[in-house]
C-alpha cells in the first residue's frame, strides 16, 4: 500500500500542475487542489518568489552571486547541506555515511544509492545514477584552470595536490596525473585526502561550488551549461527565459522522503519572476501574485511594520512578517593596490566621514540589525563576538586629518572618483547618495555613480575595472572565516590585469596573511577564531573597505506557507515547504485586503 501512495501522489501532482498551469494571476490556483500527505502535510501548488537581479550563471564552480546561488539551489545538491531551521547544522545529503581518519586528513564517503540526475537531453533523456566518478569528477573541475571556475581559492588549500593540479591544467592543458586528493573506491565509494586537518571541510562540501553535476552535461552544452543545469536535487530547470523568468517543475524521481515517510518535494513547481522595481514586486505580493517578498522597499518599511503591529490575534493575517540577522555585511570596497586608494590615509578619511547610523536609520528606515562599526564580519556568530573588533564611526576631524595626511587640501584638491553599484530596487541608489553628499559635506570630496547591471559589476569587480565598488557579502557557509577569506593576499593575481576572486579589492598584507593562516591551521574552532579576530582587527586598521551595515532579513511571506523558517544565510530548503488549504475565512481576508 505504501509503495503504491508512493507512485501516485506524484503523478496526481504533475497533472495538477499540468492543468492549472504555473504563474497565472490572481490567487494561487493550485491551492484548491491539495492531496493530503502524511503528517498532516498536503501535495500541490506552485510557489511564487522574485529576485531583483538576474542570475549570472546556474553552472555550480561559477557561482558567486546570491541571486544565482538562490535559483541554482532548489537543481543541485552536494555531498553535504545546510539544516533550514539551524543553519549551524551541517547534514549528509548525497552521503549515506562516513569516515574520517585518525590524523583527520582523509575523508571516506559512501554515497546515498538510488539517486539519480534529472532527465535531460545529454543522457539521451532518461537520467542516470549517480556515483562515486561524479564526486571527483566536480572536485577535479574546482582545481582545473578555466574561466567557468571562479571558486578555486576556496578549495586550493584543502584538497590535497590541488595547487598542482591547478597549475598543470594552465591554457587548457590537461594534466598527465588525476588530483591527487580525490580517489574512487568503488561504484559508491569516494575518498578525500586534505593537505592539512580542516574543521571546515564538510561546511565547504555543502557550498554551491560544490554541487554534483554530470560531465555529460558539461560535454553536451559546453559554455551553455550556464543555462542548462542538471542535477539531483528536488526540483529541475523546466523554462528559462532569461531576465524574465524561471520554471522549476518537481523532480518525480527524487530520493528522500520526509520524517514521515511522504515522498518529497510537496509542491509541483517554483515560479521564479525578476521584478527589478521592489514596489512593484510589493504590489504583486500584495496582489496574491507572489508567495514570499524578501526585503521591503525603503519607503514602506515602516507602514508594513506597523500593519504587522496592529494586526491583533483574532484578526485573519494574510502573510506573515519575518526578521532574523543576517549573515551578511554591506560595504564599500576599494581597489587597494592602485589609484587614490592605494593610499591608506584615503581609505580611512573616508571611513572616518560616513554617517552609518544615518544611512541605517534614514535612508534605510531601520531595514538593517546595526551600523558597521566594527568589521567585515556580522555579529551572527555565537562563537564569535565582534564588540572588541575596533572600526570605524563618524569622526570629522578624523577624517579631515587623514585626508590632508595624504596630500589634499584646498589647493589641491581630491580626483572626482566614481562609485559602481546595481540598484537593487532602489536600494543601492539611495545609500549612494547619501553617501555622495556626505563625501561632498564633510570632506569636498566629489562622487559619480555609476549604476550597472549586477552582471556587469561583476565582471568590472573581478577585472578591478574600479576605483570604488558597492559591494555586499553574504555568507554561503556559518563561519567569520567565510568573511575573512577574501582578504587573503594569495587570491590576488600577480597581474593588475587579470581577474581576482574573491579578493576583488586587490588587498595584500603579509601581516593579515599570517593571522589568516594561524586560522586556518588551529586545532579547533575556538582557537581558530581567536586568530581571525586578531586577523580582523588588524584588518581594520588597514582599511581596505567601508564597512556600512551589518543587514537584516526582512521577508513577507503568505500565511498559508508552511515548513519555510528564515534564517541567518538566506538559505532556502523547498523540498519539505508545503500549502496548507485556505479556511473560508483566510480566503476573505485575502480578498479583502
Amino acid at each position: 500500500m505504501n509503495i503504491c501512495k508512493s507512485i501516485i501522489l506524484p503523478l496526481l501532482s504533475l497533472l495538477l500542475l499540468t492543468a492549472c498551469g504555473i504563474g497565472q494571476e490572481g490567487q494561487n490556483d493550485e491551492m484548491s487542489h491539495h492531496i493530503e500527505a502524511k503528517g498532516g502535510r498536503n501535495y500541490g501548488g506552485v510557489f511564487r518568489l522574485n529576485e531583483t537581479e538576474n542570475i549570472k550563471t546556474l553552472f555550480p564552480p561559477s557561482i558567486t552571486d546570491a541571486y544565482s546561488y538562490r535559483v541554482a539551489n532548489p537543481i543541485f545538491e552536494g555531498l553535504f547541506t545546510f539544516d533550514q531551521s539551524d543553519i549551524s547544522n551541517i547534514k549528509p545529503l548525497l552521503v549515506d555515511h562516513y569516515e574520517l581518519s585518525d590524523d583527520r586528513t582523509v575523508y571516506t564517503f559512501h554515497l546515498k544509492q538510488g539517486v539519480f540526475f534529472h532527465d535531460d537531453p545529454c543522457f539521451g533523456g532518461k537520467g542516470r545514477e549517480l556515483v562515486a566518478e561524479d564526486v571527483r569528477y566536480c572536485l577535479t573541475q574546482l582545481c582545473t584552470q578555466n574561466l567557468q571556475n571562479k571558486n578555486f581559492a576556496a578549495f586550493k588549500d584543502m584538497i590535497l595536490g590541488a595547487k598542482e593540479y591547478y597549475a598543470a591544467s594552465a591554457n587548457g592543458q590537461k594534466p598527465n596525473q588525476p588530483l591527487e586528493g580525490v580517489n574512487v573506491l568503488n561504484k559508491y565509494t569516494v575518498q578525500v585526502t586534505l593537505q592539512k586537518p580542516n574543521a571546515l571541510f564538510m561546511v565547504a562540501l555543502a557550498r554551491p561550488a560544490a554541487y554534483i553535476y554530470p560531465h555529460e552535461a558539461v560535454e553536451k552544452y559546453g559554455l551553455d551549461v550556464r543555462t542548462h543545469p542538471v542535477g539531483t536535487g528536488p526540483f529541475f530547470l523546466s523554462n528559462i527565459d532569461e531576465d524574465v523568468s524561471v520554471i522549476l517543475k518537481k523532480n518525480l524521481h527524487y530520493h528522500r522522503n520526509d520524517q514521515f515517510g511522504n515522498p518529497l518535494p510537496f509542491l509541483d513547481a517554483l515560479s521564479m519572476s525578476f521584478i527589478k522595481d521592489k514596489k512593484t514586486e510589493l504590489l504583486e505580493f500584495k496582489k496574491g501574485k507572489l508567495d514570499m517578498v524578501y526585503r521591503l522597499p525603503t519607503e514602506y518599511i515602516i507602514e508594513i511594520l506597523e500593519e504587522a503591529a496592529q494586526k491583533g490575534m483574532n484578526v485573519p493575517q494574510d502573510y506573515v512578517l519575518q526578521r532574523v540577522p543576517e549573515m551578511i555585511s554591506q560595504y564599500l570596497t576599494f581597489r587597494n593596490d592602485q589609484g587614490v586608494f592605494k593610499d591608506i590615509n584615503v581609505r580611512k578619511a573616508i571611513n572616518f566621514a560616513i554617517d552609518r547610523h544615518r544611512i541605517l536609520d534614514f535612508v534605510l528606515n531601520g531595514e538593517g540589525y546595526a551600523p558597521a562599526e566594527h568589521g567585515v564580519t556580522p555579529p551572527v556568530f555565537k562563537n564569535y563576538k565582534i564588540n572588541n573588533i575596533n572600526g570605524f564611526t563618524l569622526n570629522l576631524d578624523s577624517a579631515q586629518y587623514y585626508l590632508q595626511k595624504a596630500g589634499y587640501n584646498r589647493k589641491n584638491p581630491f580626483p572626482t572618483i566614481k562609485i559602481m553599484l546595481n540598484a537593487e530596487g532602489d536600494r543601492n541608489t539611495f545609500v549612494a547618495l547619501e553617501i555622495q553628499k556626505e563625501l561632498k559635506d564633510h570632506l569636498n570630496i566629489n562622487l559619480e555613480l555609476q549604476i550597472l547591471p549586477f552582471s556587469q559589476l561583476l565582471e568590472k569587480s573581478f577585472s578591478g575595472d574600479f576605483s570604488l565598488v558597492r559591494t555586499a557579502w553574504l555568507a554561503d557557509y556559518p563561519s567569520p572565516e567565510n568573511f575573512l577569506w577574501q582578504f587573503y593576499g594569495d587570491h590576488v593575481p600577480d597581474s593588475p590585469n587579470a581577474q581576482s576572486v574573491p579578493n576583488i579589492g586587490r588587498f595584500k598584507d603579509k601581516k593579515y596573511d599570517a593571522l589568516f593562516d594561524q586560522a586556518i591551521n588551529a586545532s579547533s574552532i575556538d582557537e581558530a577564531n581567536k586568530y581571525f579576530k586578531k586577523a580582523e582587527n588588524y584588518l581594520m586598521t588597514q582599511a581596505p573597505i567601508v564597512p556600512l551595515w551589518y543587514d537584516e532579513g526582512y521577508r513577507l511571506v503568505k500565511t498559508e506557507v508552511e515548513n519555510f523558517p528564515n534564517n541567518p544565510m538566506q538559505f532556502r530548503d523547498f523540498s519539505e515547504v508545503y500549502f496548507k488549504p485556505h479556511t473560508d475565512q483566510q480566503i476573505s481576508a485575502v480578498q479583502e485586503h
